[in-house]
């Protein structure tokens, strides 16, 4: 059902007094990752770090089944639709080490979810693509398959530029956007992020390509930062930023004043670059902690940013949907007539309360049909 005026209904229509709560189209998880969450308790190393943690998942994913990642991954997106998420873009692994079982185990989940959200899947590299024999093909397969999107990480990857080249030609040959990890690392150094803009504009794609983490920029000078912003608006790159990983992570060589390592997003909007904020990861070795929350990631990204403006809060809250929304090229987002009524209600009268408050969820809809609803709590004073 789509939003419109005088809608005709063959039962009562369902009316609620929302009492001036904010009303919004739904929130958009931009990037997570299902097919390895929920994995700690198979966790045996407690390093924390990176490597380690790559290494880990490498080891666990040996073991997936596509019942055990379908049963994982349906958990958490039970856990991100109480939290007013409508929509969904999930990034999984295929490599010949745990072959196609991750994209078969969260396949199904595109239809059994369908009544209370959109998922999409893009598929990626964690381990290397130009390095790992068998992964190309794989993710090829997954793409004939129905993929929506191709990823990457070429940071894991002996050629990066390579492997940058190899998914553009993927997604031209598919039709399908770009959304790749990028640029992970403590310092501003041998960044791929202008290669990248580059081959967007030689390919066209603007609009088509976002990059995820970008850590290293988080440690530029203002003037690197700027001309990286510039870069990227010129280019149509979006960026996602995600907060709770990359604060897990970043820092961790130093003994003392650690880094944050998290972009300031709403310092690149003013640069004309599309921002969103996302999960990433939830509880497995590269975040062992998260309750798929956005409205928490967004709260969160304002305190590691230092958010202040009323403007950049209420950014704050369009980067979890509005955003977020144009990022993925979802032409039937928004409250307006026409639009597809995925409507959310947080229990606030503003974005900015919304996001510094943590406000809950009190109702959430799909196509019109109510799928969360969520009682405010009451406070029972003494007789």
């Amino acid at each position: 059902m789509n939003i419109g005026t005088a809608l005709a209904t063959v039962d009562p229509p369902d009316e609620l007094d929302l009492d001036g709560r904010l009303v919004s189209a739904g929130l958009i998880e931009t990037h997570i990752h299902l097919d390895k969450a929920m994995l700690m308790e198979r966790v045996t190393s407690e390093e924390g770090d990176l490597d380690d943690a790559i290494e880990e998942v490498a080891k666990l994913k040996r073991t997936f089944t596509p019942d055990d990642v379908h049963d994982r991954a349906a958990r958490v997106l039970e856990m991100s639709l109480r939290h007013g998420t409508t929509h969904v873009r999930t990034h999984l692994e295929v490599d010949p080490g745990v072959g196609m079982r991750s994209f078969e185990g969260v396949w199904p989940l595109v239809q059994e979810y369908a009544w209370a959200l959109d998922l999409e899947i893009c598929v990626f590299p964690q381990e290397g693509l130009l390095n790992n024999p068998g992964t190309d093909e794989l993710m090829v397969d997954a793409l004939r398959r129905g993929a929506h999107a191709v990823g990457g990480a070429p940071y894991t990857d002996a050629d990066p530029r390579g492997q940058i080249d190899r998914v553009f030609e993927m997604a031209r040959e598919f039709d399908v956007d770009i959304d790749m990890h990028f640029d992970f690392g403590p310092g501003p150094y041998d960044m791929d992020l202008f290669y990248l803009c580059d081959q967007t504009d030689r390919h066209s794609y603007g609009g088509r390509v976002t990059i995820g983490h970008v850590t290293k920029l988080a440690a530029a000078p203002p003037a690197l930062f700027e001309k990286a912003g510039r870069r990227l608006a010129d280019a149509g790159v979006a960026l996602t930023v995600l907060p709770s990983t990359d604060l897990y992570l970043m820092g961790r060589e130093r003994t003392e004043n650690k880094v944050r390592g998290v972009v300031e997003a709403h310092r690149l909007l003013r640069h004309g670059v599309n921002c969103s904020l996302s999960t990433n990861n939830v509880l497995n070795p590269f975040t062992p902690l998260g309750d798929v929350s956005l409205m928490r990631m967004a709260n969160l990204y304002a305190n590691i940013a230092q958010v202040g403006s009323d403007e950049d809060f209420r950014e704050c809250f369009n980067m979890i949907t509005s955003r977020s929304a144009a990022l993925l090229n979802l032409d039937h987002y928004g409250v307006e007539v026409g639009k597809a009524a995925d409507l959310v209600v947080f229990d606030a009268t503003s974005r900015r309360e919304a996001v510094s408050a943590l406000s809950p969820l009190l109702f959430a809809f799909k196509r019109g049909a109510r799928t969360v609803t969520n009682p405010r709590v009451q406070v029972h004073w003494p007789s």
